[in-house]
């Protein structure tokens, strides 16, 4: 499968508020975000913050040529990941992403609540 590939790299580009996936080098999915709550912990551009941050992820995009093989699941995985390491708080908008969460109990933590 083309997701486990040592090649398929995620990365945060928060200078466009989004995750991006790239397979050997070519921009092939996006997962984009929002930060909702500007006064708490280390926010997205860096500011130092009363609390952790609540951040929106607003829409999972892979490339129509690129569907259908989990690469999706690998970049919400590691925007996931990534959300945690940074102390963000993650209100999931995005379907897909509250479909992964819920297959996923393992990253209700990161969950901004209600």
């Amino acid at each position: 499968m083309i997701a486990d590939s040592p090649t398929a790299e995620v990365s945060n580009n928060a200078g466009q508020s989004r995750f991006e996936l790239r397979l050997n080098g070519d921009l092939v999915g996006i997962l984009g975000y929002y930060e909702l709550d500007t006064n708490a912990g280390v926010g997205v551009r860096g500011g130092r913050r009363a609390g952790p941050p609540v951040v929106s992820f607003m829409h999972t995009v892979i490339v129509e040529d690129f569907g259908h093989r989990g690469l999706a699941a690998v970049m919400v995985q590691r925007a996931l990941d990534a959300a945690r390491e940074y102390g963000w708080k993650v209100r999931p908008v995005c379907t897909y992403l509250q479909r992964f969460i819920a297959d996923n109990p393992q990253y209700r933590d990161v969950l901004a609540p209600l």
